[in-house]
Formats: C-alpha cells, sequence, structure tokens
C-alpha cells in the first residue's frame, strides 16, 4: 500500500505507511512466504495491532518524560504536564523548571525537554521526510535516542521499512523465534532485520507480538 500524496508542493518521500490493519495483512503475506518461521509466529499470535498512535511534539515529550519510568509513572506525570498546559513548545517555554520539576521530571529530563521545546522542528514537513533523515532529526536532539526515533517512525508515522533493533523484547523474541544461543546485539539484529525490507515495521510487530505469546509460555522474564 502506497502512501497518499502530500501537498501538491511538496513530493511525498516517505515509501510505504502502514495505515490500516489491510496494510499488516499484506506486510505479514509477503514475510510469511519470505521467512516460514514468521509464518509459524502469526499463527501463534494472531492479527497484529495497528499501534499507530498521534505524532508531533506531545509524542516526543511523552517519550522522554516515560524514560526509566514504570507505565503508571509515566501516565502520572503525563498527566501532571496536561494539567499544567504542557501540550505544545510555546506553553512548555513558558514553564519554569520549578513547574517542570512539580509535574515528575528529574533535573536531566527537564534539559531535555527544552532542548525538544528548542528544537524548532517542522512535524508535517518531517512526517514528509525518508527513514533515514526523520532519525537523524530526532537524534540530535539531546535526550532523543536511535530507539525512540525508531519507535516515533513506526507508531507516530507509520513507517512500514523501519525497525527498532535495540528494543529488548524485540531481541528477545528474535531469540526464541530464531532458535538462537543468546539475544541478538543491536547490529546483529539491524543485519537481520535487512532481509525483512520493504516489511520490516510489520516484522517488529510481528516480534513483539510473539514476545508477549513465549514470555507467556516459556516465563520469559519481562523486557523493557
Amino acid at each position: 500500500m502506497t502512501a497518499a500524496p502530500g501537498p501538491a508542493h511538496i513530493p511525498r518521500m516517505t515509501g510505504r505507511i502502514i495505515e490500516t490493519p489491510a496494510c499488516l495483512e499484506e506486510g505479514m503475506a509477503w514475510l510469511a512466504a519470505r521467512e516460514p518461521r514468521f509464518a509459524r509466529a502469526y499463527a501463534e499470535t494472531g492479527p497484529l495491532p495497528l499501534r499507530r498512535r498521534a505524532g508531533g511534539f506531545g509524542a516526543l515529550l511523552d517519550a522522554i518524560c516515560a524514560q526509566q519510568l514504570s507505565v503508571a509513572s509515566a501516565s502520572a506525570v503525563k498527566a501532571r504536564l496536561v494539567e499544567a498546559g504542557a501540550e505544545d513548545p510555546a506553553t512548555v517555554a513558558r514553564l519554569t523548571d520549578e513547574d517542570l520539576r512539580a509535574c515528575g521530571l528529574s533535573r536531566p529530563k527537564i534539559r531535555y525537554v527544552r532542548a525538544l521545546t528548542e528544537a524548532g522542528i517542522d512535524y508535517d514537513a518531517l512526517a514528509r521526510r525518508p527513514d533515514a533523515e526523520v532519525i537523524e532529526t530526532l537524534v540530535a536532539v539531546k535526550g532523543i535516542g536511535v530507539w525512540t526515533a525508531e519507535i516515533y517512525c513506526l507508531f507516530a508515522l507509520g513507517r512500514a521499512d523501519v525497525f527498532a533493533p535495540g528494543d529488548l523484547a524485540l531481541q528477545e523474541a528474535a531469540k526464541v523465534l530464531f532458535g538462537l544461543g543468546a539475544r541478538p546485539p543491536e547490529k546483529e539484529l539491524r543485519r537481520m532485520a535487512e532481509d525483512w525490507s520493504p516489511w520490516r515495521g510489520v516484522a517488529a510487530r510481528l516480534l513483539w507480538a510473539y514476545y508477549r505469546v513465549a514470555k507467556g509460555r516459556e516465563g520469559i522474564t519481562e523486557q523493557t
């Protein structure tokens, strides 16, 4: 499924975009034909979740605030930020460090939030850029790493050919599914995922789903 065209004066350069369950079905059919172990995993997981979410400043703010926090703690911080009106760069810029600390942000995270606020990213334009450019733009912001940038591409932008090999759950799922002796490190899993292009984003969703199945079946320790 190809991406819908953007404004006439700005060419769309994103490649395939995952927008509907039909996109996942198309990608999954391709992957299953290419790799029999994916077909077996899909038989266990069933239909994959779309996992699309809104993008922009708010999505990255949430990602920064959630770093190294439990889901419950991250939700509490987000609720306090919303109450403080911290939903766009202009509003956040008006908040003092004391205001942000009262919302539950540590000193390093306050610096990261300031960096994001001051980055001046045009999120609409960013959504039309190639994957590599999106990731390069985001990791230039202090506090945003490659994993966060790739997750943003996957779920906020729906990029069909982005993977996140630094994710421990993906590494664990790949270890179990492919019968590896240990979790593959990021560099090795990134190399493995090259064979799953142009549907690496669907492969990631499958491996996350398979991780949950395998975790329940084999008692795998929760990965974060």
